[in-house]
């Protein structure tokens, strides 16, 4: 019909508005840099795409490390912060990587606009990108972050752990406005990269009654013990997401559904009822509403960018994103 909108126009067209409803009101908004640093958004884009090409690990590593910083204290871009005590200091944040990445753009940043773009606004950036590059969804990254004055090992002890039941990941996602859908959402995050043995190895062996993690299918245990054997290298890295580590899609969520999930938080989602129910529709599922996991990851990673932003004179603009002004 002349005239008439198609359902993929109508949800792309209310995704977009919802996104920027999500970004009002935060003090930032989609296109900030437009007048004052036109080139931030691809300057960013290319440096994180020059280091995804030797080394593709840095792609899970950004999106991890946006996760860490916008969970303690806001997205402030403090787990940047280098030296004795900080953020990147803690246990929780040992094994981010990708902080050379964050760097490099930064010095590019500061050769073209000086003192303009935030360290907290590139790492956002730099996880949209990371998505796309394992071919993943794009989205437009509402901009105007300040970056944060403190930056406190201690306080990365409110980051979801790796043990983490549902209840208590429930609760610390509704402490940042974000519900059960977002933490599925989000965890799927998980669909790249890989976590080091020292994380789920005590999974098994000696879970239960001597046993492994009974979630564990007896099929995927001899593999994970293979590479994980006791007295092993406790820092080897495996993919959290088996066969398909290097694409962003849903087999992450199909690997928990047989058994097959590397942490113990991640396999959870599958064992309760709250949160089997969204990996389902995820999975299209016969019989339940089909959500898009894609789609429902950016909606999710947006809501989650907001969380507790600095902007005007709450926060600084670092000239270097490891130290403060």
């Amino acid at each position: 019909m002349k005239g008439s909108c198609t359902k993929p126009a109508l949800f792309a067209m209310v995704l977009v508005v919802t996104m920027a409803a999500m970004a009002s009101g935060q003090g930032t908004r989609v296109g900030f840099y437009s007048k004052t640093c036109r080139q931030a958004e691809s300057i960013v884009k290319s440096t994180v795409e020059s280091h995804f090409r030797t080394n593709p690990a840095v792609a899970p590593g950004l999106l991890r490390m946006h996760f860490h910083d916008c969970f303690v204290n806001g997205c402030d871009g403090s787990v940047l912060i280098d030296g004795p005590n900080t953020e990147r200091k803690a246990v929780q944040n040992s094994l981010l990587r990708g902080f050379e990445v964050i760097d490099d753009a930064k010095g590019k940043l500061e050769a073209a606009c000086p003192g303009v773009v935030s360290c907290a606004d590139i790492l956002a950036l730099a996880a949209r990108d990371s998505v796309v590059l394992t071919k993943g969804i794009n989205w437009k990254v509402p901009t105007g972050r300040k970056d944060g004055r403190v930056s406190l090992q201690s306080d990365a002890s409110s980051l979801p752990g790796f043990t983490s039941s549902i209840e208590s990941q429930k609760q610390q996602f509704a402490r940042f406005g974000l519900d059960t859908k977002d933490l599925v959402a989000l965890v799927g995050g998980h669909t790249i990269g890989t976590a080091a043995c020292l994380v789920f190895n005590y999974r098994l062996n000696n879970f239960t009654n001597g046993g492994p993690d009974p979630t564990i299918h007896p099929s995927f245990l001899p593999q994970l013990r293979a590479l994980c054997p006791p007295n092993g290298n406790n820092l080897r890295r495996v993919d959290l997401d088996t066969g398909s580590a290097s694409k962003f899609d849903t087999s992450f969520f199909t690997n928990l559904k047989n058994g097959r999930g590397v942490l113990e938080s991640d396999q959870k989602l599958w064992t309760d009822p709250s949160t089997r129910s969204i990996i389902q529709q995820f999975l299209g599922e016969k019989g339940l509403k089909r959500l898009d996991f894609n789609k429902e990851f950016a909606r999710s990673m947006v809501k989650m960018g907001n969380i507790d932003v600095k902007t005007g004179s709450n926060g600084e603009i670092r000239r270097v994103c490891s130290a403060i002004n």
